[in-house]
């Protein structure tokens, strides 16, 4: 049971990892400049960012069984190859004058290693934090949300001094010695470990072992309702989530008539509470469980967006906006420990990386619906009210899967055995 490795190490470690891939949400301050030095559309230039995000899900899910089978060490570094060469390798499509290159490099590459490299050090999260799951993948997901910030004008100032090309080599450089950092430390804990406050607090009854609900295998689990529910709650918080951060700054200038600048500052500080949310929400997850805190996230969007079209003030309507980011990001953050509370951590990984392609059909859908009810209606009243109803169907099947779990634990307590 003893290790000679430290968790908060570990957890550094996936920060490490997780800032560096993060650094993918900062993509549009590269579109000015490339079509301005290229003669590149901005079509065409965001057709990269849309390949990465595609496969940033979709590789999530068609690696989740080679990063359980390999490790996290081994998956991480291959994440930093990916990633890091599909930055790298962007500056040399630059150089050439490359769009296909420029496609292959940070479109595909980059998808590939932020898949992988989002989903390697999860798993491992939560077995060193058996005590505080949520707070644990909170903190690795709270990089991720972060990464834009500190790279964005990081990048601004690199492009200033030394132009697109090098400031691609210099990131990429930068972002493959930082995830291989995280990637040599983490390692998953032995089995069964616990740490020492742990072990004392149930020696002396203070606190009892909770049992995950099932030890499953991915097959195994896909093949379950409560999977599928808890897919479908995170499509739409994530649809719901991606909507709101495409369309924010024009949304809140029609609907409330807020300036340009002041709605570009209401878009920086939507980051903050993506990032903030996923800590917050995921810590507080510890306490109030993992179904709780989901069925908190629709009850609050539900108010939220059936409260928007009425809003007059501006501050108040701002706040609703960011209330909804908050539970968008919270969703990510709270889905690896919902998903060892139901699933176990046997195969977590691939688990985990099934539900991410919620993440990509959610980046399809959001920005969609929107655009096609503006087009349609002129306004963005409508969509409102349709989000509140696919929220409020998210809230319905939140409420099943809790009392599915409430029976099977029954079930358990009554057979006195585990049941798959």
């Amino acid at each position: 049971m003893k290790t000679n490795k430290n968790r908060w190490l570990i957890a550094l470690s996936a920060i490490f990892i997780h800032l560096s891939i993060g650094g993918a949400y900062a993509y549009s301050v590269y579109t000015n400049p490339l079509r301005d030095a290229m003669g590149w559309s901005a079509t065409e230039i965001t057709i990269a960012f849309t390949i990465m995000m595609g496969l940033a899900g979709s590789s999530a899910a068609l690696f989740g069984t080679f990063v359980e089978r390999s490790g996290p060490r081994k998956s991480a570094m291959i994440a930093a190859v990916l990633f890091g060469l599909g930055q790298a390798g962007s500056g040399v499509a630059v150089m050439i004058d490359s769009l296909p290159l420029f496609l292959l490099t940070y479109g595909l590459l980059s998808g590939l290693g932020l898949g992988i490299g989002y989903i390697s050090p999860v798993s491992t999260l939560v077995k060193w934090f058996p005590d505080r799951r949520g707070l644990a993948t909170g903190m690795a997901v709270l990089g991720f949300g972060s990464g834009a910030l500190l790279t964005a004008p990081v990048a601004n100032a690199l492009m200033s001094s030394i132009g697109i090309m090098s400031t691609f080599y210099v990131l990429g450089a930068c972002y493959f010695i930082l995830m291989i950092i995280g990637a040599s430390y983490i390692a998953p804990p032995p089995q069964g470990w616990m740490p020492a406050a742990m072990i004392k607090d149930i020696a002396s009854g203070k606190k009892e072992v909770k049992q995950d609900l099932a030890q499953m295998s991915a097959k195994e689990a896909v093949k379950t309702r409560r999977f599928w529910m808890l897919w479908s709650m995170m499509l739409i918080n994530t649809t719901a989530g991606i909507m709101m951060i495409s369309v924010a700054s024009p949304m809140a200038q029609e609907v409330v008539g807020l300036s340009a600048v002041a709605a570009a500052t209401m878009v920086g500080i939507m980051g903050i509470f993506n990032g903030g949310g996923r800590l917050g929400w995921a810590a507080a997850s510890d306490y109030l469980g993992r179904p709780t805190v989901f069925m908190i996230f629709f009850v609050i969007q539900i108010v939220a967006f059936l409260t928007l079209p009425l809003i007059t003030n501006i501050i108040i309507f701002q706040f609703l906006i960011l209330l909804v980011v908050s539970c968008y990001g919270g969703g990510f953050s709270n889905l690896p420990a919902f998903v060892g509370d139901l699933f176990g951590t046997k195969q977590l990984g691939a688990i985990h990386g099934y539900l991410l392609t919620t993440w990509s059909l959610g980046g399809v859908f959001g920005p969609i619906i929107v655009t096609q009810i503006l087009e349609r209606t002129g306004s963005y009243i409508p969509v409102f009210y349709v989000f509140a109803t696919l929220i409020g169907v998210a809230l319905v099947i939140s409420i099943l899967l809790r009392l599915d779990i409430q029976r099977v634990k029954k079930q358990q307590q009554q057979q006195g055995q585990g049941v798959a």
